[in-house]
Formats: C-alpha cells, sequence, structure tokens
C-alpha cells in the first residue's frame, strides 16, 4: 500500500472496491469526459495480469487507475485508465496512483512502463519522471502522447 498526506493506493481486493474501481472510471471517461459511449471497460479488464488500484481520500475510493504486463516476461508494462473524481482532484490523489503503478510494476520485475497521455497532462506526468516516447496519436478517438517511464533507475 502507498500512504500519503491521507490517501491509500492499492489493488481492489473485495467486489465492492472493483465495482467502485470501475464507478470511477466510468464517471470520469463516459459521463464527464465521454471519450467512452456506454462504457470504458474492454477485454483487459478480464485479463486475469491486470491489476485494477483503488485510491482513497479518508476511506472514500476517489480515485482508480489499471496496469498490466505486455509481454509474457513481465518486463514492459502499461498503465491507463487514470481517473479520479472531480471531488476528489484537489486531494491530489492522481499522483499516488501514477506512482503506485509504476512501483508495482518495478516490484514485479518491470523495466519499462507506458502510457498514453492526454495533451493537457503531458507536463504532469513530466514532472513526476515520466518522457514522450513518440508522435502524438489517436487513443480512444482522441490525441494521446505516448509516454514512457524507465523503472530501472
Amino acid at each position: 500500500m502507498l500512504r500519503a498526506l491521507g490517501t491509500d493506493c492499492h489493488p481492489a481486493a473485495t467486489a465492492r472496491e472493483l465495482a467502485a474501481h470501475y464507478a470511477v472510471r466510468h464517471r470520469v471517461f463516459v459521463d464527464e469526459q465521454r471519450i467512452f459511449h456506454g462504457t470504458d471497460r474492454d477485454a483487459r479488464d478480464d485479463h486475469p495480469l491486470t491489476i485494477h488500484v483503488v485510491a482513497t481520500a479518508d476511506r472514500v475510493i476517489g480515485g482508480a487507475v489499471r496496469l498490466y504486463p505486455l509481454d509474457e516476461d513481465g518486463e514492459f508494462w502499461q498503465g491507463d485508465r487514470l481517473a479520479v473524481l472531480p471531488e476528489h482532484r484537489a486531494r491530489g490523489l492522481g499522483t499516488p496512483l501514477v506512482r503506485y503503478a509504476v512501483r508495482t510494476a518495478t516490484e514485479r520485475g518491470g523495466l519499462l512502463m507506458v502510457a498514453h497521455i492526454q495533451l493537457r497532462n503531458v507536463g504532469y506526468f513530466q514532472r513526476l519522471g515520466w518522457r514522450r516516447d513518440g508522435d502524438v496519436e489517436l487513443y480512444a478517438g482522441l490525441p494521446h502522447q505516448p509516454m514512457a517511464i524507465d523503472l530501472r533507475t
């Protein structure tokens, strides 16, 4: 678990926590940002190696991220679906979620983690140690910047 500033990040351990993880993502990506229609869930959510993380502030789930290995050896990881509910954004739940995902991938033997970042969040990820990794591309129908972080440092 990662705890900072009254927050806690951990993999969803119960059906209630997993439902809350999906609810956070739905509210942000379907209802608020309208990136997805109907649901943001995909086949990756059902993969046994996918880790669904929740973040709490004062024991209330207000953020989510998922991560998973991209190769059989677990050296290359992807983080995605980082979402924080509007009422929890002032609590800064995004940073502990990103750091938790990076640490978890590192602890599981990862060498590199990648993500597709909405353009408005590129500077934020750079401040957390991520670098641009290629040209802007469409991801979920919107321009995103591929980014990566070296997990060996």
